[in-house]
């Protein structure tokens, strides 16, 4: 077999959803590991008055294609925007347009989907199910198509303790769902939905499923293969390590964290965090398409689906998660931020109800009747409320852990050369998760956030102050518990000038020490 750049050279690139997080990686690697690809074909839509071309002109001028951009100032000649929405008929695709995919496509890579866990049914069948059925009959029509890759989700069966690398049967015909959402009221439909995703805890991980479903059923004579990441987070190391651009996830978790903001959270210290670097997920899917692509004249009968996935490989644990990320936010403070990082991980739901409401909304009220006095608009009660629902969204996974089979990706691995092994790493093994977590933790801060690293001496003395600040408070409040509630006997009182005495007398010999020398 050819090596992984070799295979994609003078081949043509279909993309959709190159806008999201995982595409943009997506597009980046392939034209910089795999510079003799002739074109890439984004899909993309026209949004707030931008054109497809403008939008990803503004999308290639960020942070993450200036290592493509140094190492190849012409890249950006290869990327051909078609105007398309996966969400209206045919993606809404000129006769043009499509009659030029039909032509010249060799290889597909349907990343586009809702990553939103809570959208209503019809909207998650609309962006995961119909979409990839439209993408599929595209598919169909291309003359040199050698391969289809599909995107999924590791949580797609998530109601299973252990998955293995098949797609499974979902619950419902997704034909007959298709034909009766089409005809139901949204009213009607959310009262069904908990019925129908059953045991999933949301609408993402239901009509992820039924996709997998659909690709297995339509694809024909397609080559196809599926990859189903776990919780995607920041690069590993390409292009560079920590690259993060947005709040999904665990990344607005870790931010809120290092706030100060987020001090208690439903979870289990012992539950595995099946988080998954960006480009790990990347290089495995381009391995995917470049294996399937090289072996489809010989290809096995059914499609071969990768988990890609770390906790059977190298797990590492919320607890271990929620350590790192407080002790780099301590040494690495975010500027401005509300209270020291501190959170305490609880799988008991009243006594993080509790916290709830010591930690977070009782102090949310006052700052905000703060904000008020001083004429200013009050805000964090609005954050704690959207931090909550996020939070809510995240519990199923933060409190369960998961079996994946992985045989597949490590044969896929197997299969490479050694220098395809460092180009297109996607070996968990070899992840250091310390080092990790730091580096994500920093992403946060410079990509997200877009705060300066210079900036790290004034956020590290106002966290000292926030220190203080709390030492002097909690100070005040034993002093005055202890004489309004406890110091009303006079043993009790005896105690309490004792201590004293022993305080001053302490003082006195430190002071008189200090004097001598």
């Amino acid at each position: 077999m050819v090596n992984i750049p070799e295979y994609y050279a003078g081949k043509n690139v279909l993309i959709s959803g190159a806008t999201g997080f995982m595409g943009k990686v997506l597009l980046e690697k392939l034209l910089r590991s795999c510079p003799e690809v002739k074109a890439v074909y984004v899909l993309v839509r026209s949004k707030a008055g931008q054109s497809p071309q403008a939008r990803v002109a503004e999308m290639v001028n960020c942070k993450l294609f200036e290592r493509l951009q140094a190492e190849q100032p012409d890249f950006a000649e290869k990327i051909v925007a078609v105007n398309s929405d996966l969400t209206l008929l045919e993606l809404d695709l000129s006769k043009e347009d499509q009659g030029i995919l039909a032509e010249n496509v060799n290889i597909v890579f349907h990343c586009a989907a809702t990553v939103r866990f809570n959208e209503p049914l019809k909207d998650a069948m609309q962006l995961n199910v119909l979409a990839t059925q439209k993408m599929l009959a595209l598919a169909h029509k291309i003359k040199h198509l050698e391969v289809f890759i599909h995107v999924s989700t590791a949580y797609a069966h998530c109601d299973r303790d252990l998955i293995e690398e098949v797609v499974y049967p979902p619950p419902v015909n997704y034909r007959k769902l298709i034909d009766t959402l089409d005809w139901m009221d949204d009213d009607l439909v959310a009262t069904l939905t908990p019925k129908l995703i059953g045991e999933r805890p949301n609408t993402y991980t239901f009509t992820k499923a039924l996709a997998e479903y659909l690709v297995q059923q339509e694809a024909e004579e397609l080559n196809v293969a599926i990859v189903r990441p776990s919780i995607i987070g920041a690069s590993w190391k390409e292009p560079f390590p920590g690259w993060i651009d947005n709040f999904n996830g665990p990344s607005g978790i870790f931010i809120a964290a290092g706030k100060g903001i987020l001090r208690t959270m439903r979870a289990s210290n012992d539950a595995v965090a099946d988080l998954v670097p960006v480009d790990v997920v990347i290089n495995a899917t381009l391995a995917a398409a470049w294996f399937s692509g090289s072996q489809r004249v010989n290809r096995p009968k059914s499609l071969l689906v990768y988990n890609c996935t770390t906790g059977g490989i190298n797990p590492f644990h919320w607890g271990e998660v929620e350590y790192h990320v407080i002790s780099t936010f301590k040494r690495n403070p975010l500027d401005q931020a509300f209270r020291r990082p501190n959170v305490n991980l609880t799988s008991n739901h009243l006594i993080n109800q509790y916290w709830i409401t010591v930690s977070h909304k009782a102090p949310a009220f006052l700052y905000d009747l703060y904000l008020r006095l001083i004429g200013r608009e009050p805000r964090m009660m609005k954050t704690i409320t959207r931090l909550h629902r996020a939070m809510m969204v995240l519990e199923y996974f933060t409190s369960n852990s998961w079996v994946w089979n992985t045989d597949n990706v490590a044969m896929l691995l197997s299969h490479m050369s050694p220098e395809d092994k460092k180009v297109f790493n996607f070996d968990v093994r070899q992840l250091h998760w310390a080092e990790y977590m730091e580096n994500y933790c920093m992403g946060t801060k410079k990509y997200v956030l877009n705060e300066e690293l210079s900036g790290l001496p004034a956020a590290r003395k106002h966290l000292n102050k926030l220190r203080n600040i709390r030492y002097t408070f909690n100070t005040i409040l034993v002093v005055l518990i202890w004489r309004v509630f406890i110091a009303r006997s006079q043993m009790a009182r005896n105690i309490w000038y004792f201590v004293v005495s022993l305080c001053f007398k302490f003082l006195s010999y430190f002071r008189a020490s200090s004097t001598m020398r």
